[in-house]
């Protein structure tokens, strides 16, 4: 291409969303190269991308499992590191052009935060960094003069609609939800819901955590918090729409009534190479749209009764302060307990009420006083279920 390539660091490149990084940059054409891949505990996988990608450095997280393991087919060349620190000395390398936050969880928001000190743009796909800390981290990214990019097929969405018209014109976002498996099940179904029923989504193929997230839309109220942080919005400018078709993944209506929508079928590779890439378009290895298929496209408003976590979202967007991080760390344990069959789907939100309502509030908290009430809230869930 005559060019050098983009160098990325992949944080998290056994998960889905680092595998599909991967395809990205497979097809890019050497306009991208990974020259840091980083994994947690799928050791064989993680050394057999760096066979194929053969980055200068991977990072495996899980340090006692990496320390056993053998790395026998490791290729020449390949630094080895162990430890979540090693991945906060690769993000802020002076090689590493971007930043692809792909870990799933809390864990997420210190390399990313590491990134942005170090001044690098950010692809972000790692939506607990923004619940988390959003004003933190943006005003940060503002200070390091580091953009934060998003990955989320709905912030990706929101992010390229804006660009039809200028900020002071907007009226509202709305975030798309597909509604998951159980979008016409009444309380009583999902109460009896199964894992396998819950993991079975209609229309996205995610990891775990994530498809729990979309069955109570709890996803959705975790977005609409990273929204109003990410593109500095008042919770009243945004809304959730159930839209079963994933087509549509975001709307932006302006203030002369405009509405700009961002179609595109459900396959994560065109957001993350859209942050890759920005502000320039390539050609893209996802599936393109075929109009002579795409009989109905529908939107309903959410059942807030039956998906109470949508409510808990709102309400953690207007509160700010030390509520996101409580709400995500409840909810991560509970999805945990979920997933390993001890509390039944529907107690998810309810455990999440609980939580949030038994923490002390602090408005302006520091970064020690979130991770704190992280662990706290954590705790708190398994009080709940010895109860």
């Amino acid at each position: 291409m005559g060019c050098t390539p983009r160098a990325v660091a992949l944080l998290g490149s056994t998960g889905s969303i680092g595998r599909s990084t991967l395809e990205v940059i497979a097809a890019s054409q050497g306009r991208l190269r990974a020259v840091g891949l980083t994994a947690h505990s799928q050791l064989e996988l993680l050394e057999e991308q760096a066979r194929q990608f053969k980055p200068q450095w991977i990072v495996a997280t899980d340090e006692p499992k990496a320390r056993r393991y053998a790395w026998r087919k490791l290729p020449p060349g390949v630094e080895l590191h162990f430890g979540l620190e090693a991945v906060n000395r690769l993000v802020s390398e002076p090689s590493v052009d971007i930043v692809v936050a792909a870990l799933v969880g809390s864990v997420g928001l210190y390399s990313t935060w590491a990134a942005l000190e170090a001044g690098k743009p950010v692809a972000l796909a790692n939506k607990e960094t923004l619940v988390m800390a959003g004003p933190w981290v943006t005003e940060l990214a503002k200070r390091r003069n580091a953009p934060i990019l998003p990955v989320d097929s709905e912030h990706s969405a929101v992010f390229q609609a804006l660009q039809a018209g200028r900020r002071h014109e907007l009226r509202r976002i709305l975030l798309t939800a597909s509604g998951g498996p159980f979008r016409t099940w009444s309380i009583a179904q999902m109460s009896e819901a199964t894992v396998a029923q819950t993991l079975n989504h209609p229309t996205w193929n995610m990891g775990r955590k994530i498809t729990v997230d979309s069955a109570t839309l709890m996803n959705k109220a975790l977005e609409l918090i990273e929204a109003r942080w990410l593109f500095d919005l008042s919770p009243d400018q945004i809304e959730v729409v159930i839209h079963p078709q994933s087509i549509v993944h975001a709307l932006v209506e302006f203030i002369d009534g405009s509405v700009i929508a961002q179609l595109s079928p459900p396959d994560m590779r065109l957001p993350i190479q859209y942050a890759l890439s920005y502000p320039e378009r390539w050609e893209c290895p996802a599936a393109k749209l075929d109009f002579g298929q795409l009989h109905e496209l529908t939107f309903q408003a959410p059942d807030f009764d039956r998906f109470p976590a949508l409510a808990l979202g709102y309400e953690v967007a207007r509160r700010g302060g030390t509520a996101g991080a409580v709400l995500n760390a409840a909810n991560e344990a509970a999805v945990a307990a979920f997933l390993e069959g001890r509390i039944k789907l529907t107690d998810i939100p309810a455990i999440c009420r609980s939580v949030l309502d038994a923490h002390v509030f602090d408005a302006n908290p520091t970064i020690e006083t979130l991770v704190r009430l992280d662990a706290w809230a954590r705790q708190e869930v398994t009080k709940w279920m010895e109860c």
